[in-house]
């Protein structure tokens, strides 16, 4: 068997390792979240780093049980947010080094790709889709909250031009505030969701503010904080706060697709496994004509599938 790619990607809150072979099957994959505190909105970078440090060994204890060492051709790593000039986060240094160290050792070659290419890889891998070669993304994690669009590389990976997004906050932030305010653990995404799901209409709403493909969220952020504040009901917070993201992303999406005339869209990142959105945007009477794809859950969140599956030759 072989040769296979093994993927390393240290993002903000996940530490992930993944290897594929040369059809592109995953062969093995694992995971591991960074510790955040109760109560904690967050990580600092310094902190984060020394925690991919730490638990990346754990990560390999067990790969040679799945992969012969011998058959590893290439390093594959996620060295920065996005695949722009002058795109850095200190916490992809971790995966960095590792992966040199690693290359050098197995005698292999090393590739370095994006965080946010791997998102796009692995949920158009997952999705089992083969886009055009020009099409819409929309990124939507804790951090990251873009409409971008997307030509595929002739070499390898994406050319991404960001054209839209949120002017203040992201829609992963707006999530976690609301949702570790109103006592659930960061990141708050999945639960939150959970409460949006149950409940399918309420009076309450948040305001929405979109002009063309770019969104305001800081101003529904404060009315939800001010509701928690007077006391509202969680579930009807909950609610209201993915139905405001949802709307504001349905606009976004509508008006990107009609300036530029493309209509298909991928929507990757963490906030992407939300089931209320999926709901939401697939009922979409707005969005008819224009084709959404979404990569499995599983492979919304932070790992490194799309990672070593960009280092396919």
């Amino acid at each position: 068997m072989g040769p296979y790619y093994l993927g390393i990607d240290t993002s903000n809150y996940t530490t992930s390792v993944a290897v594929v072979d040369a059809a592109g099957s995953l062969i093995y994959e694992k995971r591991k979240l960074l510790e955040v505190k109760q109560g904690e909105r967050g990580l600092r970078q310094s902190d984060a780093l020394f925690q991919h440090v730490m638990t990346m060994p754990e990560l390999f204890d067990d790969i040679s049980k799945h992969v012969a060492a011998s058959k590893i051709k290439k390093i594959v790593v996620s060295s920065r947010p996005r695949p722009v000039e002058g795109s850095y986060m200190p916490v992809f240094r971790a995966g960095q080094s590792y992966g040199k160290v690693l290359a050098a050792t197995l005698n292999c070659s090393y590739q370095e790709f994006s965080h946010q290419e791997n998102h796009i890889k692995a949920a158009e891998w997952s999705a089992g889709v083969n886009l055009n070669n020009h099409f819409i993304g929309i990124h939507i994690s804790g951090g990251t909250t873009e409409v971008l669009k997307i030509e595929k590389n002739q070499r390898a990976g994406y050319d991404i031009m960001e054209i839209g997004g949120a002017k203040d906050i992201s829609i992963g932030q707006l999530i976690d505030r609301v949702g570790v305010r109103l006592g659930l653990s960061f990141p708050a995404g999945k639960a939150l969701d959970q409460m949006a799901l149950h409940n399918k209409s309420f009076d309450f709403k948040l305001p929405i503010s979109v002009k063309g493909t770019y969104m305001n969220l800081s101003g529904p952020e404060t009315k939800a904080m001010g509701a928690i504040s007077q006391g509202g009901n969680p579930h009807e917070i909950a609610w209201a706060t993915f139905q405001c993201i949802a709307k504001s992303l349905e606009a976004a999406i509508l008006n990107a697709c009609q300036n530029t005339v493309l209509h298909q869209v991928i929507i990757v990142g963490g906030v992407a496994s939300s089931g209320y959105i999926r709901d939401f945007l697939r009922d979409s009477h707005k969005l008819k004509g224009i084709d959404i794809y979404y990569g499995d859950s599983k492979y919304c969140t932070d790992h490194a599938v799309g990672t070593a599956l960009l280092g396919i030759d």
